[in-house]
């Protein structure tokens, strides 16, 4: 394995840009509080820990090669991901009163994993990332399986700690979050945000 800091650092850097999996943590942690955002970012990691296994065992290759199976992983998430975006705004439209609010998030908490979870495996992006971006940092012709366990466990656990700080964050400042002009306005955005991230998904060519 070669320059495993700077892949660190690389990995540092993209973990920081914002997308799907961020918007649903924000959701959840808004929606639910704390323990939503802490469920979410589980849910992520452990998907981010079978794509680590596929990278290792090569079904990431099978679904990357196969425009068949990778249209079917990239529709499949792209809807996922605009059923959650829609039912955000939705559930925002149909707000009325606070019983109903905690009701709600109590639902909403149950299912916190799940969609931290299929939001991540069901992205075919994070596929391709793994077998794009982790061979850079392997010697050519060495064994991969090792390196590629090493990386892709680096990656979740990075991954990990940065959510625990940005979840975190968002708690801290949960008074000013937690003001229902606020909760209204920044699950609009996360909910579109979400469903902009599915037809972005959906909408993108397949390269192969």
């Amino acid at each position: 394995m070669e320059n495993f800091y700077l892949f660190v650092v690389m990995c540092i850097l993209l973990i920081l840009l914002p997308g799907p999996d961020t918007a649903i943590a924000t959701k959840n942690t808004l929606v639910v509080g704390r323990t939503g955002g802490f469920k979410t970012m589980f849910g992520t990691c452990c998907a981010l820990l079978i794509h680590t296994l596929a990278a290792v065992i090569g079904l990431s290759a099978i679904i990357v090669k196969s425009a068949l199976l990778f249209s079917v992983f990239k529709y499949v998430g792209a809807v996922y991901l605009v059923y959650l975006g829609a039912k955000t705004l939705w559930a925002l439209k149909n707000k009325k009163t606070t019983p109903e609010i905690n009701a709600e998030s109590k639902y909403e908490g149950k299912s916190c994993f799940k969609q931290g979870f299929l939001t991540n495996l069901l992205n075919p992006k994070v596929a391709v990332f793994f077998l794009t971006f982790l061979p850079q940092f392997v010697n050519a012709g060495s064994d991969t399986f090792i390196p590629f366990l090493t990386m892709g466990i680096t990656y979740t656990i990075l991954t990990a700690v940065w959510f625990l700080l940005y979840i975190y964050l968002l708690n801290q400042i949960s008074a000013f979050m937690k003001k229902p002009r606020t909760q209204r306005v920044m699950e609009g955005i996360t909910g579109t945000i979400l469903i902009g991230f599915g037809l972005k998904l959906a909408l993108e060519k397949t390269q192969h």
